[in-house]
């Protein structure tokens, strides 16, 4: 049997575009994976912040400040992207935005705060960019029946990517500390070989990827810049009640998200200020963590395409309260260790669910606008997870318990959103639209 089944791809869909789509979550993810996660997070707060006591804060405020740009500019380019029927092109600048800002951060050393600032902004800016534009193909590619593992086949294969990337680097970094050498010299390193897996890896992408979409028609009187992409979004504002269901499925997402924002982005820093983790325990850890993530990724979106997507979320969110139980409780390696591979599967399984539901309240001409508005949402947990996290530890003195305690409450939040999203109601909304 394939491992892309054709039954799941919609007609005239080839299974080696669906590669080539899969292959750009293996692209990304080993920035996700060496930037914000496992290394470069934890470099920027010991390194060149100087480990001074508002690090944990400055490295939150530096995420929640690219987000921000995110949440201004993505919305109107993802309306502009489907009335010109131009993903592919945007998804192209957004990739050489992405891996120039990871090479840029190669360069930031100790007191270089400004640059450092500077390139993780750009690049998280361009990293979310291409994963909002190319998670909209997803409807083009997948038949409404099988979103949930066509999704999960493309998350998993993220996190192999993200594997590599690290395996890669600790392999650099155990050789490099064998030899005393010290973090400036292979960190840096460690940042190029993720620019380069980025790059090589999405050229088989843009190879393989078709355009679907063209270009919306319009009333010559309305314009097809971006003035016509604020009006097109205007509209959809309006009907906001018709679209109640995605308003509250992104309020779930915007609550859940925060939580999984704080551990991609803080892990490291709980890892090695609470645990006493080192550098290398800490990357072990992150391997262990993208392990879990993708079989939790793969196996679960053929379990939510069988039970129903509000019933697969749900558990995730059930499985995330439990590993933020396990992780305040840990007082050593052993229990941190169970909670990083509940935090794998819940990861894996949580954003692959949550980009197959999209599709399900997307109308057909709106995938790229749609799934901009989801990252607009999850660009919102990125500045409340990660900067609520950084004000806890600064007004409790690094306290990172007590604040890992708080991140619970992110997904407590979601379930009760959950609980107002009608799926059948949803999609019969986009159906009409």
């Amino acid at each position: 049997m394939p491992l892309f089944p054709q039954a799941a791809l919609n007609e005239g869909v080839r299974r080696r575009e669906l590669l080539g789509w899969a292959l750009y979550d293996f692209a990304n993810s080993g920035y996700t994976t060496v930037v914000l996660t496992a290394v470069f997070n934890a470099y920027f707060v010991a390194v060149v912040a100087g480990g001074a006591p508002w690090a944990t804060l400055a490295w939150t405020g530096t995420i929640a400040l690219s987000s921000l740009i995110v949440m201004i500019a993505l919305p109107p380019l993802g309306a502009w992207a489907d009335l010109h029927g131009a993903k592919k092109r945007l998804l192209g600048a957004a990739t050489l935005a992405c891996v120039l800002g990871t090479v840029a951060l190669a360069f930031a050393g100790p007191g270089m705060l400004v640059w450092a600032v500077a390139a993780v902004v750009v690049s998280n800016v361009a990293y979310a960019s291409g994963e909002s534009l190319i998670a909209a193909f997803l409807p083009e590619l997948a038949r409404p029946e099988s979103m949930g593992r066509v999704s999960g086949w493309g998350w998993s294969l993220g996190y192999l990517g993200g594997m590599l990337a690290l395996g890669l680097s600790l392999a650099w970094v155990l050789w490099a500390q064998s030899r005393q050498q010290p973090a400036t010299d292979y960190v840096p390193v460690t940042l190029f070989i993720t620019a380069g897996i980025y790059a090589l890896a999405a050229l088989a992408t843009f190879a393989l990827l078709r355009e679907r979409a063209a270009p919306a028609r319009h009333d010559a009187a309305q314009g097809t810049g971006f003035a016509a992409a604020w009006r097109r979004l205007a509209a959809t504002w309006r009907d906001a009640r018709r679209y109640r269901d995605f308003v509250w499925f992104l309020a779930c997402s915007t609550s859940y998200q925060a939580g999984i924002a704080v551990v991609i982005t803080l892990a490291a820093v709980y890892a090695k200020e609470a645990i006493g983790f080192g550098d290398a325990e800490t990357m072990l850890l992150i391997f262990l963590v993208n392990i879990a993530s993708a079989v939790g990724a793969f196996g679960f979106g053929y379990w939510q395409d069988r039970i129903g997507d509000l019933p697969a979320l749900r558990i995730t969110l059930f499985g995330w309260i439990l590993m933020s139980g396990l992780a305040v409780a840990s007082t050593g390696p052993g229990l941190f260790w169970a909670a990083a591979v509940v935090a794998g599967l819940c990861m894996g399984s949580s954003q692959s669910a949550g980009r197959a539901m999209v599709s399900r309240f997307t109308p057909q001409d709106r995938h790229a606008e749609f799934y901009a508005l989801w990252t607009w949402a999850t660009r919102l947990a990125t500045i409340v997870g990660p900067v609520t996290y950084g004000l806890m530890t600064w007004l409790l003195q690094g306290n990172h318990r007590v604040a890992m305690g708080v991140t619970a409450l992110f997904f407590v939040g979601g379930l009760l959103c959950l609980r107002r999203v009608d799926m059948a109601r949803g999609q019969q909304a986009a159906a009409t639209a």
